[in-house]
C-alpha cells in the first residue's frame, strides 16, 4: 500500500511538471499564430486583437487535449451546470466582494495619483476590445487551462482528490501554482525571469478560490464567470475612474 501510494504521487509529480511545459507550449503556440495573422486594421495599439488570438488558440488546443482524454480515460471535466445553487452562491458573493474591493483600490490609487497608466488611448474601440476580451474570453479560457484541465488530470494521477484542509485540495493549490507561473515573465536566452510578487499572490489565491468553486460546484461555469466578472470590474473600474477621477 505505502508502495502504491509513493508511486502515485512519483506519477502525480510528473503529471505536475508535464502540466508545465504544456502550459509553456500553448503560450507559445497562441503567440506564434497571433503573429501570423495581420489584426493592425482592427487594433492598430494592440490593446486586444494580439492577446484574443492567443487566448482563442490556447482554448482550441487545451480543448482538443480534454476531448481526447474525456475519451481515453474516461474522464469528467465538469463542462455541465452542476449544483446550481451552490455556484450561483458562491458566484454572487464573489462578485459584489470584489467589485468593492475594486472601488476601494482604484480610490485608494486615485488619491495617490497612482491610477493605472495605459498604452492605448481610451477611445471607443480599445474600450470596447478589452473589455469584450475580458468578457468572453480571459475567464473562458484560463479557467479551461488553468483550471479543468489540470485538477481532473492532478486527481486521475493521484488516484484521488487529496484533501490538504478543508475545501482545499492539493490539486487545486497545484493548478494555482501553475496559473501563478504564467504571471511571471521569463526567457532563457538570455535568461530572465521576472516576478511581481503582488501579481503572484493575487493570481495564487484568485486561482486557488476559483478551484475550490469548480470542484464544490462541479462545474466550470461559475469559475468561468467569476474569473471574467473580476476581470471586467477591475478593468472597467479603472476606466471609468481614469475618465472622471483625472477629468474632474
Amino acid at each position: 500500500m505505502k508502495t502504491i501510494r509513493c508511486n502515485r504521487a512519483a506519477l502525480g509529480m510528473i503529471v505536475f511538471i508535464l502540466l508545465l511545459v504544456m502550459q509553456i507550449l500553448l503560450g507559445k503556440a497562441g503567440h506564434l499564430i497571433a503573429a501570423l495573422i495581420p489584426y493592425q486594421q482592427i487594433d492598430p495599439f494592440n490593446s486586444f486583437a494580439e492577446i484574443s488570438i492567443h487566448h482563442a488558440v490556447q482554448l482550441l488546443i487545451a480543448m482538443s487535449i480534454i476531448l481526447v482524454l474525456s475519451k481515453l480515460l474516461n474522464l469528467n471535466f465538469y463542462f455541465q451546470l452542476g449544483d446550481k445553487k451552490e455556484g450561483i452562491k458562491y458566484l454572487t458573493i464573489f462578485a459584489a466582494v470584489f467589485a468593492v474591493i475594486s472601488v476601494v483600490q482604484h480610490t485608494f490609487m486615485a488619491v495617490n495619483n497612482q491610477l493605472p497608466v495605459y498604452a492605448f488611448p481610451l477611445d471607443e474601440r480599445n474600450i470596447i476590445g478589452t473589455l469584450a476580451f475580458q468578457l468572453i474570453l480571459s475567464g473562458s479560457v484560463e479557467e479551461v487551462v488553468f483550471r479543468a484541465l489540470p485538477i481532473t488530470i492532478l486527481i486521475y494521477a493521484f488516484g484521488k482528490s487529496i484533501s490538504i484542509k478543508g475545501n482545499v485540495t492539493l490539486e487545486v493549490l497545484l493548478a494555482s501554482i501553475l496559473f501563478s507561473f504564467a504571471h511571471t515573465k521569463w526567457s532563457l536566452k538570455p535568461f530572465v525571469f521576472e516576478v511581481n510578487y503582488f501579481q503572484l499572490f493575487y493570481s495564487f489565491v484568485l486561482g486557488t478560490i476559483q478551484g475550490i468553486v469548480y470542484q464544490r460546484s462541479k462545474s466550470i461555469l461559475y469559475p468561468m464567470l467569476m474569473h471574467s466578472s473580476s476581470n471586467v470590474l477591475m478593468v472597467g473600474i479603472g476606466y471609468l475612474f481614469k475618465a472622471f477621477w483625472v477629468g474632474s
